[in-house]
């Protein structure tokens, strides 16, 4: 897969995005957030993501090491996407690859991460 421009968002809509993604490159962390949230996540750099509805409303959650800005709708409660650095200090969105628009996911093939023992 290349990179190509996806929307999405929450469940509710309250919180929209557009952002450029390689869906080759998803994993499925098994951290106990991503685990518990049944999250799929795929990167971008900040500069490809845009938030474009609800950027006022965005609550965040931090655990752990504070490392991952977790951005989810009050009102719906779905994480749709987060803020964090890459290694090399790039900052990037990570997007939850199950709030994207009209996105099969039988087609998506995450690579599996192993975060719990970061």
């Amino acid at each position: 897969m290349a990179t190509q421009q996806y929307q999405g968002g929450c469940h509710c809509g309250e919180l929209r995005f557009t952002a450029n993604l390689d869906l080759s490159k998803s994993i499925a962390c098994n951290c106990s957030i991503c685990s518990k949230r049944g999250l799929i996540l795929t990167f971008t750099p900040l500069g490809e993501f845009t938030q474009t509805a609800g950027a006022a409303s965005n609550r965040e959650y931090l655990f752990n090491k504070h490392m991952i800005h977790h951005q989810f709708c009050p009102t719906c409660g779905v994480e749709a996407f987060a803020f964090g650095e890459m290694p090399d200090g790039t900052k990037m969105a990570a997007v939850n690859v199950r709030c994207l628009d009209g996105i099969d996911l039988d087609a998506v093939h995450p690579t599996p991460f192993d975060g719990a023992s970061r």
